[in-house]
C-alpha cells in the first residue's frame, strides 16, 4: 500500500487511492470511489461510491463527497462545507435516480461551510468564500460570496483577488506571481507566458 490510512478509517474493498495519499481519523471511502495521488482525506470525512477525486486535492474535516460529485485537480474543500445530489429531497420519496452532477474544476477553492447546490459547475481556480451557498454555475477564476453566492470579484491561481471589475473588460498582474491575467467581455483568462 503506497497511501496512508488511519487504523479508524474505513476503506471499502475496490475504492482505488493513489500513491501519496493520507486518509486520516473517522474517515469512510465507498468500494466505488477513485481517489487520485496526494489527496488528503481530513478528519471524519465521508466518499461515496461514484465519486472522483483529482491528484492534489485537500478535502477538510467534515466533508461528505457525495455520489456524483466529481473533483479535478488541486480543488480545496474546507472544514465543513457541504455538498448535495439531489435538488428536491424528502424522506418519503425515493430519488437515488434523480442525482445531479456537481463538478468542481482544477485549482477552486471552496471555503469553510460553504453548501455546493446540486448541478452546479465550480470553474477553474474559482474561489467561493466561507459559508456562501452557490446554486448556479460559477465562472474560471470567479470569487464568489453570501447567500446565494454573487460574483465580487476576480482570483489569480494564486489565490489573490485581482484589481478588475465584476463585468467589462481589463488587465491585471498577480502580484506574488507576476502573471498577468486579462478580463474581455466578462470572461477571465490567464495570459500564456511566452
Amino acid at each position: 500500500m503506497d497511501y496512508t490510512v488511519h487504523p479508524s478509517a474505513i476503506v471499502d474493498d475496490g475504492a482505488k487511492i493513489g500513491k501519496g495519499s493520507r486518509v486520516w481519523h473517522f474517515v469512510h471511502v465507498c468500494g466505488g470511489a477513485k481517489v487520485g495521488e496526494n489527496v488528503s482525506l481530513g478528519q471524519n470525512v465521508f466518499v461515496g461510491n461514484k465519486v472522483s477525486i483529482g491528484n492534489g486535492c485537500k478535502v477538510q474535516n467534515n466533508v461528505s463527497v457525495y455520489d456524483n460529485v466529481y473533483l479535478e485537480d488541486n480543488v480545496f474543500c474546507g472544514p465543513s462545507m457541504v455538498f448535495t445530489n439531489v435538488y428536491n429531497p424528502r424522506s418519503h420519496v425515493e430519488r437515488k435516480d434523480e442525482y445531479l452532477d456537481t463538478l468542481v474544476k482544477e485549482g477552486a477553492t471552496l471555503g469553510a461551510n460553504c453548501t455546493i447546490v446540486c448541478g452546479a459547475t465550480i470553474g477553474k481556480f474559482a474561489f467561493v468564500g466561507a459559508g456562501a451557498v452557490v446554486n448556479k454555475d460559477v465562472p474560471d477564476y470567479a470569487l464568489v460570496v453570501g447567500v446565494p453566492a454573487k460574483q465580487i470579484g476576480w482570483m489569480s491561481e494564486f489565490g489573490e483577488q485581482l484589481d478588475l471589475p465584476v463585468t467589462g473588460d481589463g488587465e491585471s498582474v498577480c502580484e506574488h506571481t507576476g502573471a498577468k491575467y486579462t478580463l474581455k467581455n466578462g470572461i477571465l483568462s490567464k495570459k500564456d507566458e511566452t
